[in-house]
Formats: structure tokens, C-alpha cells, sequence
């Protein structure tokens, strides 16, 4: 069983990018050996790349998501079985063939749901998870307003708001990612490239402030946010792809009216394996019967990630990417 992976011996750009034959791990206790078919992309890979992000000591194989099939079960593994669909999400390590992983990571994919599906959404879907359905419990009366709406995540999100009957405005960069994000549940998207978006979002919103402002944009979005989300309200920092918000005077937040503001993550809203089954059974539920609909857009061979990465950084990507392993 030849194990390929992708490792990094130093940070850098695409170049430190090393396609590699690597030993085949054993599953152990515990673990279970899956043959991977498709390896997630995620903005948050090239973080780790650069070392915006910290790393393990090198060599470090990349990547945090996958899907496959179970090729060995390790001593006192109970309730899988050789052959089965898997899929999972965590530390790094993902961007290879084949993979050991402790069992309470791996989450079987439900029929309805392809492997590729499965490896390019867990991560996102997860996150929009959270976001809508516990960061704030978002229903039909809340009026919300979402950042980078033609995202992984964001398409995901809009569809799941519009399901769950919300108002929903978002943000995207050119026409067809606005079109884009509309097509995917959004019910208005704002081109922050035709200049400042807080004017067009209140106006919008009927001149109403919005109930919550998801924000994975950061810095360049951090301020205008603030001055769109009505008293009481909530902001929520998950990402900071235009760098970290900058440190600010807490009274600030006092001053726009009281406002509340968070910076969650995933693991944190999925510390067990209870709540992680429980929040992927949602996303593969809503998956499964067409409500969410999951678009592989970009498909690289693991041998060509470099290419990905740039095109990832390039912004030239839409909806999910893939390695096919």
C-alpha cells in the first residue's frame, strides 16, 4: 500500500510543497486506517503553509479534512467496518493516501452523500453549523449580515439562513460572485468592490441594524460591521483573511450599543464525539435530501496542490475544492 502525501520541511510559498512517498501508518489502538479518495481545500491550509499559523514540528504532511473507506481496524475498535465510508476533520496530516485515525474523529457518510462531497464540506459545513445554529440560533424574524458570501462556508450558510427562513445580506467581490451568492440562498449580496458596503447594508435592511454580522473577513470589515449591527446585537469573528482585527478600546463597544462579540471555533463547539455526529448528521441530513447542495468545483491531483494553493490565495476558486487522492 504506496502512501503519497504532500509534506513541508520549512515555511513558505507554494514551492515548499514536497510530493513524497511516506511509510504507511498501522492503526492503533483505538485507530482505524482509512484509503483516502478526496482531501478538503481550505483557505486555512495555506496559513498553515506560510506559518501564519503554527505547525507541529517538521516534516508536516498539510491538510485537516478527508474521506475514504476503512482499509484496517485497530485493536478495540467497535462499530465499523473494513470497506465502510468515513469522512473527518482535525489536526493536520490529511493531504496522503492513507491515514490512522482516532475513531472518535471519524464520522461515517450517510447514503446521499459522495465521498467528495463528504471531504469538501465537513469542515465548512461544520462551521456554518455552529454559526447558525448555536453561536446565535438564527429563525425567521432575524435580519443577518454575512461576509465573503461566495466563500466555501458562504454558500453553505446562505442556503442553510434561507432555509431556516431568515433575512440574509451578504458581501462578495464582482458581479458573478454576487450572482453566485444569490443563486445560494442569499437574499441580497453587496459588491464591496463598488465601494463601502455599510450605506447599501442598512438600506437594504430597510434602514434597520441587523440582529448578528458574521465576519471572517477581519481587519479591512472589523469597523464598518460594528456600525450595522443594532444595540444588543452580536458580532461574530470566525476568520481574518484581510488580517487580525486590530486591538481596539473595549468602551467601543458600549458606545455602539452595547453590542456583544465573539470569536468561536470549531472544536470548541464540537468537544466530543456526541456533538460532532450530532452537528455532521445535520449538515449530511439537510445534504442528503437536497436542501444544501454541496458543488465540487475545483478538482487538483494531490501531485498538483501547489497549483491549488495558488489558485485558493488567487481567489480564483468558487464554492468546494478537492484533492483526488
Amino acid at each position: 500500500m504506496e502512501n503519497k502525501a504532500i509534506i513541508i520541511n520549512s515555511y513558505g510559498d507554494e514551492s515548499v510543497l514536497e510530493y513524497q512517498t511516506i511509510p504507511t501508518p498501522k492503526p492503533k489502538s483505538g485507530q482505524v486506517l482509512i484509503k483516502q479518495s478526496a482531501v478538503g481545500l481550505n483557505f486555512i491550509d495555506t496559513y498553515f503553509r506560510s506559518g501564519f499559523y503554527p505547525t507541529p514540528p517538521f516534516p508536516v504532511v498539510l491538510g485537516a479534512e478527508a474521506a475514504g473507506v476503512i482499509a484496517e481496524i485497530g485493536e478495540g475498535v467497535t462499530g465499523f467496518e473494513i470497506g465502510q465510508r468515513v469522512c473527518y476533520t482535525g489536526g493536520l496530516g490529511s493531504y496522503c493516501t492513507y491515514r490512522a485515525i482516532n475513531v472518535d474523529e471519524v464520522i461515517p457518510i450517510p447514503d446521499g452523500v459522495s465521498e467528495e462531497v463528504a471531504a469538501a464540506c465537513l469542515l465548512k459545513g461544520l462551521t456554518a453549523q455552529y454559526l447558525l445554529r448555536r453561536t446565535f440560533k438564527v429563525g425567521s424574524e432575524h435580519s443577518i449580515f454575512y461576509h465573503a458570501a461566495a466563500g466555501g462556508v458562504g454558500l453553505i450558510f446562505g442556503q442553510w439562513a434561507h432555509h431556516l427562513g431568515a433575512k440574509v445580506i451578504g458581501t462578495a467581490g464582482g458581479k458573478e460572485k454576487c450572482a453566485l451568492a444569490k443563486a445560494h440562498g442569499f437574499t441580497e449580496v453587496i459588491d464591496y468592490k463598488a465601494g463601502d458596503f455599510v450605506k447599501p447594508a442598512l438600506e437594504l435592511n430597510g434602514g434597520k441594524k441587523y440582529d448578528v454580522v458574521y465576519d471572517s473577513v477581519g481587519k479591512d470589515t472589523f469597523e464598518g460591521s460594528l456600525n450595522i449591527i443594532k444595540p444588543l446585537g452580536l458580532f461574530v469573528s470566525f476568520g481574518q483573511s484581510s488580517g487580525a482585527v486590530p486591538p481596539f478600546d473595549i468602551g467601543l463597544l458600549n458606545r455602539k450599543g452595547s453590542l456583544f462579540v465573539t470569536r468561536p471555533n470549531l472544536f470548541a463547539y464540537n468537544p466530543d464525539r456526541a456533538t460532532l455526529l450530532e452537528s455532521a448528521g445535520e449538515l449530511f441530513d439537510l445534504i442528503a435530501k437536497g436542501i444544501i447542495k454541496i458543488e465540487v468545483n475545483q478538482k487538483y491531483a494531490l501531485k498538483d496542490v501547489a497549483q491549488a494553493h495558488k489558485d485558493l490565495a488567487g481567489r480564483k476558486t468558487t464554492g468546494a475544492s478537492v484533492l483526488v487522492v
